[in-house]
C-alpha cells in the first residue's frame, strides 16, 4: 500500500474554503463595526442647538453623527430631462443595452446586458431642520445608502429586418433592446444623513465622510431602517462565513477519515504479515523449502523470482509470493479477480 497523500480536488477545496472563510470574516466584521458605530451614534435634531453642541464639542466635530432633514439647493437644481416639472441635486442617467449571445457549451441563447452611457450630475446641498437650520451634505455621491428615486425607465425594443436577424444568428449575438434609466434625489426629500459633522469657523454646518474611515451614509429611508439593512447585510457575510467554515471542516473531516483507513489498512496489513511468518516459522522445513524455491514451476506469477507461499481465500488461488502479495494495489486475486478475504501460508512437501 502507498503512502498517503492529499488529492489535488481536496487541496483545492480546502484552500477554497480557507480563502472564502478570510474573505467573509473580512467583510463580516467590518459590517460588524458598521452597525457598532450606528448604534453608538449621537441621533441630534437639525436646530439652532445643534451649532452650541458643537462648540461645547473638541474640535468642534463630531466624528459620527446621525441627522435629519429635507433637501433644498444651494443655487439652480438639476430639472429631470423627462418631466420638467421634476427638480433635484443629484441625477443619474444610464443608458444599458440588452442583447442574447449564444453560448456553445449550454447550446443555449444568454441574457446580457452592457451599459452604453452613464451620466452623473450634482448641485450643491443642504439638509434643513425644522427652524430652517442648514446643514451642508459635502461628497454626496460617496455615500451609501438608497437615496435616488427613480423618475424614468423606459425599454425600446430592437426592430430588425429579416437580412439582419440572419447576420445575428451566423455572429451569435442578438440585440434585444436599449433600457434607459434616470435617477434623481429629488428637491423636499427627507433624508438621514451618517457621517462626520462639523462647525467650521464661519458657523456653517457641514455634513461629510468620517475621517476615521468609518462608513458614510444618505438614505431616504430613517435612521431605524437604515439600521436594520446594515444588520441584514452584517448577518448575510456571518451565514456566509459560518456556511464556508463548515465546509472547509467536513473536508478536513474527511482527510482525516482518509487518513484513518489508510493506517487502519496498515496496520492490519502488519498484522497479517507477523501472522503469516508466525504460521511459516512453525511449519517450516529447510528440504522443502529449497525443493519449492528450486521449482521453476511454482515462482509467484508476479514477481517470476520467489516461490508462491500463500492461498488466496475465499477464491483459493495460489498464485503469488506473500510480499507481492503485500504489494497489491487492490485485494484482489491477480488470476480471477474476486476479492480477497483472507491469506494463509502454503507450504510444498
Amino acid at each position: 500500500m502507498g503512502e498517503f497523500s492529499v488529492t489535488l480536488a481536496e487541496a483545492l477545496g480546502l484552500g477554497t474554503s480557507l480563502a472564502l472563510s478570510g474573505f467573509f470574516y473580512c467583510l463580516y466584521r467590518k459590517s460588524r463595526v458598521t452597525v457598532d458605530k450606528l448604534d453608538n451614534a449621537p441621533q441630534l435634531a437639525v436646530d439652532g442647538n445643534l451649532k452650541d453642541i458643537l462648540k461645547v464639542t473638541p474640535g468642534a466635530c463630531l466624528q459620527y453623527a446621525v441627522i435629519e432633514g429635507v433637501v433644498r439647493p444651494v443655487g439652480e437644481p438639476l430639472t429631470s430631462h423627462f418631466h420638467k416639472e421634476t427638480v433635484g441635486v443629484l441625477q443619474k442617467f444610464m443608458l444599458r443595452e440588452h442583447s442574447l449571445v449564444w453560448n456553445s457549451l449550454s447550446r443555449s441563447w444568454t441574457d446580457v446586458d452592457r451599459v452604453l452611457h452613464q451620466r452623473v450630475s450634482a448641485v450643491p446641498f443642504v439638509l434643513v431642520g425644522s427652524d430652517e437650520t442648514e446643514v451642508r451634505v459635502l461628497c454626496p455621491l460617496q455615500a451609501s445608502g438608497v437615496y435616488m428615486e427613480t423618475t424614468h425607465e423606459k425599454f425600446q425594443q430592437s426592430v430588425y429586418g429579416f437580412g439582419e436577424l440572419i447576420g445575428q444568428y451566423i455572429s451569435g449575438e442578438k440585440p434585444k433592446g436599449q433600457l434607459e434609466i434616470e435617477e434623481m434625489l429629488k428637491v423636499g426629500s427627507t433624508v438621514t444623513g451618517v457621517g462626520e459633522l462639523v462647525l467650521d469657523a464661519h458657523g456653517s454646518l457641514s455634513l461629510g465622510p468620517p475621517s476615521n474611515g468609518s462608513e458614510y451614509f444618505l438614505s431616504t429611508r430613517d435612521f431605524g431602517a437604515l439600521r436594520e439593512d446594515s444588520q441584514s447585510v452584517a448577518v448575510l457575510w456571518k451565514a456566509m462565513l459560518v456556511a464556508s467554515a463548515l465546509a472547509g471542516a467536513a473536508l478536513v473531516f474527511w482527510v482525516g477519515l482518509r487518513y484513518y483507513r489508510h493506517r487502519q489498512a496498515l496496520w492490519e496489513q502488519e498484522r497479517e504479515r507477523q501472522e503469516f511468518e508466525r504460521l511459516r516459522a512453525e511449519a517450516f522445513t529447510p528440504h522443502a523449502a529449497d525443493r519449492s524455491a528450486d521449482s521453476e514451476a511454482n515462482s509467484c506469477v508476479i514477481c517470476l523470482s520467489r516461490p508462491r507461499d500463500c492461498a488466496l481465500l475465499d477464491c483459493g488461488h495460489v498464485c503469488c509470493c506473500h510480499a507481492c502479495y503485500q504489494a497489491l494495489p487492490q485485494r484482489r486475486c491477480p488470476v480471477c479477480r474476486r476479492d480477497i478475504v483472507r491469506v494463509i501460508p502454503l507450504y510444498h512437501t
